[in-house]
């Protein structure tokens, strides 16, 4: 072997006296895709080919090391060599192969450490297993080689959650050998001369003994029943972990064959499908222009959503200008943003000297005329148009050329908005989510006039505050709250006809949801859909069934969590059922001249996901979300929708269009103005399409 060999294109080989280099350089996440591990392979048989190499160091070059698999790869038929025969190979090597991680160490790059011979992890490393999120389980060794280096606990925990632990962690729980400062390839080096001079001791994982814990494998299966239940790999991870006391190539077989098994489960499927949504969502028309530099942020309004917004933004290192219209109130909004930094504090996200680093760019003023030298403006007000118009007309005369107006607004038109400025390429939507600084979602919608570097600014910014941007366009709520409002009724309508509110609400969380329809409002605030219901009573068709059941609480002050009363009581003894609720429920009942009926849970559910689906499919037909999957990804980061389904539309092809067209069918038998078949739900019931096509056209 010459001092310096290049393997192949991602993969090279240095010669440092007794020692081989093996650098891996396959930007920008260096992801172990195929060229990585044939040219490992093939690098490891160089290395052990050279009479002078005595020890083999493998390192990676640029901000990580393997942080994961090829995305690309996903759902497709591996090319050889797999992970798992990589692995064998390097820890079947006839001389000590040790590694030298640095940045993020995660799944099969994680596992590859596992297979060397000794671990030096890079001053600042963090390594995880974070299979989980997409509905997997480690599929490269790390259920057998991961408890016999950090114990059955620690690799459940590591399994079980996908959460990274600092590289100072790992080596506690005796996962990585020591941590070291300074450049990759220098801490490679150091640390296999440590192996030739005898001080840092090398040997093959899967000769290390496990000693059975009954106790963390009874933890991990109550965990998963708790919180876990719909994840199908959750309980494989245990049953693999549980194999790892016996023969490893017995356990590793049971671990590949169950990987294989969750890439084929509809768990799986939407696992992966969420982890696309992530992403697909920045594939936008605008992509290519140039965001507008963004530095110092105008809030208008102080209340939760203000409050919050301006969180986010201070968190993101913006400077902020708050702007009230009464000092109590710009007090009340200060308190509330320290207050939700300090929750950062406590949390431990956050530290006390990075919150007041923050709250030091924070300027609170009642005098709107501070907004002149704002590169953007979010105007979080309520919902009012006349009132925002006012604050558009005002900023459109204070703020300075190229600054960004940016309305919050969850249902209004941003091109009325937009029309009382003389800058309506200036205007765009940008529709948080309560708790903004803790919610991901970002709608971000764009008017008929708004420019595409302003569009582009948007997923900048959104970028930066740690949030899942995503396009819409206009149309009365955007995506969600349009799709959300939609639905709605048909909870509305299964209580009038018989369902309470808990079994609706109990049948949907079975589901999968975290909270049923009636905890989610009452935890919003039942005023809020009251105030908009009002907005459209004018407008609203005089054939639609309308239910006066939520109104009716909100005229009696029951708004929810915060009044105490809702749809439930809140109060010492815990949340249940509100009599008073009820009593309107069956009022409501007796005035139109309904008998309830009895509803199974899965009508329930049939009901309330065909007509989500119903709305969003026509959502995509008019173009106001770009794909299905946008849809998804709005679902999924702004409204708890459950991530193993993968979001309503993937949800749908689950279903199949057909089954979800005779549904529609069958209710309209009852209420033909209510259901209707959506046009591309139809043609995609006779063609036999999906909306997973639609994606891949998008």
């Amino acid at each position: 072997m010459s001092d310096s060999s290049q393997i192949n294109d991602v993969i090279s080989l240095e010669r440092v006296g007794e020692i081989a280099l093996v650098r891996i350089d396959n930007p920008p996440v260096n992801a172990s895709a195929q060229p990585v591990r044939r040219g490992l392979i093939d690098a490891v048989a160089a290395a052990n080919a050279d009479d002078a190499v005595k020890v083999i160091a493998i390192y990676a070059a640029g901000r990580t090391f393997i942080a994961g698999a090829d995305i690309r790869e996903f759902g497709k038929t591996p090319k050889e060599p797999s992970l798992p025969d990589t692995i064998n190979t390097i820890e079947a090597s006839a001389k000590p192969v040790i590694s030298a991680p640095h940045g993020t160490a995660l799944g099969g790059g994680l596992e590859i450490c596992m297979g060397t011979h000794a671990r030096i992890g890079v001053k600042g490393l963090r390594v995880g297993l974070p299979e989980i999120n997409l509905g997997l389980l480690p599929g490269a060794g790390g259920t057998q080689r991961g408890p016999r280096l950090m114990g059955m606990k620690n690799t459940l925990d590591m399994s079980l959650t996908g959460k990274m632990v600092p590289g100072e962690t790992a080596v506690d729980w005796g996962l990585i050998d020591g941590i070291e400062e300074g450049a990759p390839r220098d801490v490679a080096l150091k640390a296999a001369q440590a192996v030739l001079d005898g001080t840092l001791a090398t040997r093959r994982t899967s000769d290390l003994p496990v000693e059975m814990d009954e106790n963390a494998l009874a933890d991990a299966r109550a965990m998963i029943a708790a919180k876990m239940p719909f994840l199908d790999s959750a309980p494989l991870v245990v049953d693999a972990v549980e194999r790892s006391p016996g023969d490893v190539q017995e356990g590793m077989k049971f671990e590949r064959e169950s990987f294989v098994t969750c890439l084929k489960t509809a768990s799986g499927r939407g696992m992966i499908h969420a982890f696309f949504a992530e992403r697909a969502v920045a594939k936008i028309p605008e992509a290519g222009a140039t965001p507008r530099d963004i530095r110092k942020i105008g809030v208008i309004g102080g209340g939760t959503m203000g409050s919050g917004i301006a969180t986010s933004a201070l968190n993101a290192g913006f400077e902020v200008r708050l702007i009230e219209v009464t000092e109590d109130a710009l007090e009340r909004g200060t308190a509330t943003i320290t207050k939700n930094l300090e929750g950062a504090v406590k949390r431990g996200k956050s530290t006390e000297a990075k919150m007041q680093e923050a709250l030091g760019r924070l300027t609170p003023s009642t005098e709107m005329e501070t907004l002149a030298d704002a590169d953007l403006v979010i105007e979080a007000v309520f919902e009012n148009m006349e009132v925002k118009k006012d604050i558009f007309t005002n900023l459109d005369r204070i703020c300075k050329a190229g600054a960004i107006l940016a309305s919050n607004t969850s249902y209004l038109d941003i091109n009325e908005i937009a029309s009382v400025t003389g800058r309506p390429g200036d205007v765009i939507g940008l529709h948080f989510f309560s708790p903004a600084h803790i919610m991901k979602l970002l709608e971000i919608v764009v008017a008929d006039k708004t420019a595409p570097e302003v569009v582009a600014s948007g997923f900048n910014l959104a970028k930066q505050m740690k949030k899942i941007g995503v396009r819409a366009g206009v149309c009365d709520g955007f995506i969600g709250n349009r799709i959300l409002a939609y639905y709605g009724k048909t909870a509305g309508y299964l209580m009038e006809d018989g369902a309470s509110p808990e079994q609706i609400d109990t049948a949907l969380e079975a589901f999968g949801f975290a909270m049923g329809p009636y905890k989610v409002g009452d935890l919003a605030g039942l005023d809020i859909g009251w105030a908009n219901r009002k907005r459209m009573a004018d407008t609203r068709p005089e054939d639609e069934r309308y239910v006066r059941i939520h109104d009716r609480i909100c005229e009696e002050g029951w708004f929810g969590r915060k009044t105490g009363k809702g749809f439930y009581i809140y109060d010492d003894e815990g949340p249940r059922p509100n009599p008073g609720a009820l009593e309107i429920i069956a009022a409501e009942r007796a005035a139109k001249g309904i008998t309830p009926r009895d509803f199974s849970d899965q009508e329930i559910v049939d009901r309330y996901m065909t007509a989500m689906i119903s709305e969003a499919a026509r959502v995509v037909e008019e173009g106001i979300a770009l794909r299905p999957i946008d849809v998804d990804a709005v679902f999924l980061f702004g409204y708890g929708f459950p991530r193993f389904r993968g979001g309503p539309l993937k949800y749908a092809d689950e279903i199949g269009a057909a089954e979800i067209v005779q549904r529609i069918e069958t209710y309209a038998k009852d209420d033909a103005y209510y259901w209707k078949v959506p046009a591309i739900l139809r043609r995609m019931a006779e063609d036999g399409s999906t909306f997973e096509d639609l994606n891949k056209e998008g």
